[in-house]
């Protein structure tokens, strides 16, 4: 007790004389009213885990300013996202991926319940989350529709019954099929002659890719065959064992023939893929079709006539996350539906939840191109800066209700998951 007596009061001795040494020399005041902003509560830090699609250092950026907080943001690729996610909530706050991942991270209890009501603009958003339905015609799709998975029911589990408690937040969502280099394939008409089929066509062998997505590159691959007339599913969404035996027999036989030249993890690697010449057609997000004609790369975004496949972005509550920085990554979920965010990724060519608060933020021109499937009355540059989109080119599919009206299936989580992914890793290392 004493020699803690000593130190206190050798430090309060010491502190005095710092402090009276300071006036001394002139520059008291100038301490003293600094002294705010040196003892200043730091900006509460908010950790994201998700992809490349959402994680951008432009939206880092403009979220920090607009919000006063630190963001620090951890992207890899789809499968590892989950994978981490779903054994380590710990080590996030928020999780930024697609709608397929909620049923393993809602029964891994990875993630918390939202609370609807936090959520500003929740009346904005449309029908297609809430519904699965973005006009009355739409065809909702086989497999994990988004509206199934929306809503906690009292029992816990997910579902289309509206609550106040929702599994996740809905923002960014698109449509996604194939990408093809135009000065190789001929461009086809949309929805009439292109084809999930042409991926399989031996006329490409040796320079197809594939997304490494389990929940992903499986239905590119399982629409590809099915269009080639080598399998037929009773419900694309939910194969059974037998049907993926059927389907991986088939792609074992044309991997060894090699005809896939790879599998690619990330948005940029498929943009090297394309750039480079390994590739001419490939599985494909709409960023790297606008990072590549921004690279005067020639590529198409199909619009096959078998239906899309759709995938809707969510971002989900770790059940880690408490206290104020629970607070904070409310304020986050809002700031994505403000305006500002919609309007940026739409310029990459994804859609928001709520799409008339961003059309104040884009141009009439960037409107009608990338919501309203108008020719575009003039060039327009995509989120780098550079032309990504031509005057007069009229965007692949349509409209967003005729793209989002045209979904086939949506990435999902099977019933078979646990053997799909077996089967899947056996093909890709093999």
């Amino acid at each position: 007790m004493g020699s803690d007596k000593v130190a206190k009061d050798g430090f309060s001795a010491t502190r005095r004389k710092v402090i009276k040494n300071l006036v001394i020399a002139g520059v008291g005041a100038g301490f003293i009213s600094k002294a705010p902003y040196v003892f200043a509560k730091q900006k509460t830090k908010l950790r994201i885990l998700g992809t490349h699609v959402t994680l951008q250092e432009e939206l880092r950026q403009q979220a920090m300013q607009d919000l006063g907080i630190e963001l620090v943001f951890e992207a890899k690729g789809s499968a590892a996202v989950l994978q981490k996610a779903a054994m380590a909530p710990g080590s996030f706050d928020l999780y930024e991926q697609w709608s397929n991942s909620i049923n393993i991270l809602w029964q891994s209890k990875s993630i918390q319940a939202i609370d609807k009501k936090r959520i500003r603009y929740w009346d904005e958003v449309n029908s297609l989350t809430k519904t699965g339905k973005v006009t009355p015609q739409a065809n909702i799709g086989a497999g994990d529709a988004p509206y199934k998975l929306l809503h906690v029911q009292k029992d816990n589990t997910l579902g289309s019954n509206p609550t106040d408690q929702i599994s996740f937040l809905p923002y960014v969502h698109n449509v996604d099929s194939f990408g093809y280099n135009n000065k190789v394939i001929p461009k086809g008409i949309p929805y009439v002659t292109e084809s999930w089929g042409w991926l399989l066509d031996e006329k490409y062998a040796g320079k197809v890719a594939i997304v490494n997505a389990p929940t992903i590159g499986l239905f590119d691959l399982a629409l590809a065959a099915q269009a080639k007339g080598l399998i037929q599913f009773a419900n694309i969404g939910a194969m059974t064992k037998l049907e993926l035996d059927k389907l991986f027999a088939i792609l074992f036989e044309l991997k060894q023939k090699n005809h896939f030249s790879g599998f690619w993890t990330s948005v940029p690697e498929s943009v090297r893929f394309m750039s480079t010449n390994r590739v001419v057609i490939e599985s494909m997000f709409s960023p790297a079709i606008s990072a590549l004609n921004g690279q005067n790369v020639p590529v198409t975004f199909a619009a096959p006539k078998e239906g899309y496949r759709g995938w809707h972005g969510v971002m989900c509550l770790s059940s880690a996350t408490q206290g104020r920085v629970k607070d904070v990554a409310y304020e986050y979920m809002n700031w994505w539906l403000s305006g500002w965010p919609g309007a940026f990724i739409a310029r990459q060519g994804y859609y928001i939840s709520n799409p008339q608060r961003s059309a104040k933020q884009l141009s009439s021109a960037e409107w009608d191109y990338w919501y309203g499937g108008k020719p575009a009355s003039q060039q327009l540059k995509g989120t780098d800066g550079k032309v990504s989109v031509k005057q007069g080119a009229i965007r692949t599919g349509g409209s967003y209700e005729k793209r989002l009206s045209n979904v086939a299936v949506w990435n999902t989580v099977m019933p078979t998951y646990d053997y799909s992914l077996q089967k899947w890793y056996e093909f890709i290392s093999t």
